[in-house]
């Protein structure tokens, strides 16, 4: 694997100087979307599509997937099979903890205000007051929920999905404050996350959470709020210069009266603003769903959408031409511009697109292989899901995520997470090394007394040299565990693991295997796939 990225991990880590990164040369990317030869598609190409479209694997997944070859192994992907884990349900949460006063509740509190009753308007407080903090855990509660999903499902791409859409329309709680809405808007992504791009835009300018967030709620006529339809198109649609300060004025026009009751979308015809209106060159009447197909219909939708997803699942490119495409390799700038278009000749439907770019031959590149750095949720969710550790304290993990800047539920702002170096430094190092140290030993730092469950390793050699233990010497021992958690076996790492291994009577023993992959998951490399 190119090692300028974990170089520069290992500078955070050790202080030590290195020279800058080498970019990614375009000798290696493949410029092709052509599909994957199955001859080329063995044991590290499929865990690159599990760690990339998922959150990677144990290895006898990832040679499962190897054996099916790249046609099969996608579909798998692609075609989740709703019967393999249960769909979530709207009674899951409890929907009635922020819901509006009831008619009696909203007279009292105005005879309490005329009548000047401090006691009455206090009882009235204190209630308001314990619905919020009963809410404030309910999202707690949701935050383990999804997690949970994250770890268990046997559709890892339904999530990882869900979790793109969750940074592309970014939503914070801390705007929103009803969980219950942040809850549906969750199902939303989940459920229209493969589907039509047109429907995400036209379901999230009806979405209590996000009307709520960009405070589109009270957007009336007469004094239209911009908020919404401007991250619409600079965020989530068409991008910083492909829009006019007119467009994003008229397209809040068009959004007046797009706000909710309770749990659900209304549309407030009184103070819907039904002047003409021109938005990115169309004109009329138009409603939000007109001002959604307006953007759809511009050219720089496709490729700024397909951008984006190309940033999350396969490598760091700036987020619009105008960030510096020049910079990219040829075979990238031709790759982006190909996705686009087959992004418009498919109708916005997602799934296409992601299913051409998993079977291509670019997405194999060496370039790209062991060269993304994890999210805190890939790190936490991977690192569970491929050495099979027990889930330990979920309130742990969720709080180790949060320190290393990725609070689910809560992105910093509209922009969502910058994702790729900025997941890193020397503090969130620091975090990412204790809470591997957690899942594979049971012993955290902001814990005291017995660690957690035991963890056997030893599942992970069930499959080296054919299940005979007889054969297994600590060499061979050490460059399976590397090959699992590292993808490839290097030298250097391999020298270290040596020096614990070969101390060791048994090099199957648990504790041999434990005090190993403690070393790997201190690896710069491990923090990479």
């Amino acid at each position: 694997m190119p090692q300028g990225l974990a170089a520069r991990l290992a500078q955070i880590i050790t202080g030590a100087p290195i020279a800058d990164d080498p970019e990614p040369s375009g000798d290696e990317i493949e410029s092709s979307l052509r599909p994957i030869a199955r001859k080329d598609f063995g044991y590290d190409q499929a865990r690159h599509l599990l760690w990339r479209a998922g959150f990677g694997g144990t290895s006898a997944q990832v040679r499962y997937l190897a054996d099916l070859g790249p046609e099969r192994a996608v579909d798998i992907l692609l075609n989740d099979d709703k019967s393999t884990y249960p769909e979530p349900s709207l009674d899951q949460f409890d929907r009635d903890l922020m819901r509006p006063a009831t008619a009696e509740e909203a007279e009292a509190q105005r005879r309490a205000r005329r009548e000047r009753d401090e006691e009455t308007l206090a009882r009235l407080q204190e209630e308001r007051q314990k619905r919020e903090r009963l809410d404030r855990q309910q999202l707690r509660e949701l935050q383990r929920w999804w997690l949970t999903r994250m770890i268990e499902t046997s559709r890892p791409l339904e999530e990882k999905l869900t979790l793109f859409w969750h940074g592309h329309f970014a939503t914070s709680y801390r705007g929103v404050e009803d969980s219950f809405h942040m809850y549906m808007q969750n199902l939303m992504f989940r459920s229209n996350g493969m589907g039509s791009f047109r429907d995400l835009l036209k379901g999230l300018i009806r979405d209590p959470a996000m009307l709520k967030y960009l405070n589109n709620d009270r957007s009336r006529k007469g004094r239209p709020n911009e908020n919404l339809a401007r991250e619409i198109m600079e965020l989530f649609s068409l991008g910083l210069g492909n829009y006019s300060e007119n467009d994003i004025k008229e397209g809040a026009r068009a959004l007046t009266g797009y706000t909710y009751k309770d749990d659900d979308f209304n549309f407030d015809q009184r103070n819907h603003d039904n002047g003409s209106k021109a938005i990115l060159g169309h004109t009329g009447n138009l409603d939000g769903d007109e001002f959604v197909e307006a953007i759809l219909a511009n050219p720089a939708c496709a490729p700024f959408v397909v951008r984006r997803l190309y940033n999350f699942f396969v490598a760091d490119v700036p987020p619009d031409e105008r960030g510096g495409d020049t910079a990219l390799p040829t075979p990238q700038r031709a790759v982006l511009r190909n996705l686009a278009n087959e992004w418009r000749s498919r109708n916005y439907f997602v799934k296409p697109v992601l299913k051409k770019l998993f079977l291509s031959e670019h997405f194999y590149s060496p370039a790209f292989i062991g060269q993304q750095i994890k999210s805190p949720a890939q790190l936490v969710v991977g690192s569970i899901r491929s050495l099979n550790t027990p889930v330990r304290d979920l309130n742990i993990l969720l709080d180790a995520m949060d320190r290393m800047g990725q609070n689910l539920m809560m992105p910093p702002s509209v922009k969502g997470w910058d994702g790729g170096r900025s997941w890193v430094n020397t503090t969130t190092m620091f975090v990412r090394q204790n809470v591997l140290t957690y899942l594979l030993t049971g012993m955290s730092t902001n814990r005291r007394g017995k660690p957690d469950a035991q963890y056997d390793p030893t599942h992970l050699l069930a499959d080296i040299d054919g299940g005979d233990a007889a054969k297994r010497d600590a060499e061979r021992v050490v460059e399976h565990l590397l090959r699992q958690t590292l993808g490839g076996v290097r030298s250097s790492a391999k020298e270290v693991c040596m020096d614990v291994m070969g101390k060791a009577k048994d090099p199957s023993d648990r504790e041999a295997i434990v005090a190993t992959l403690l070393l790997i998951t201190a690896m710069p490399e491990y923090q990479l796939c």
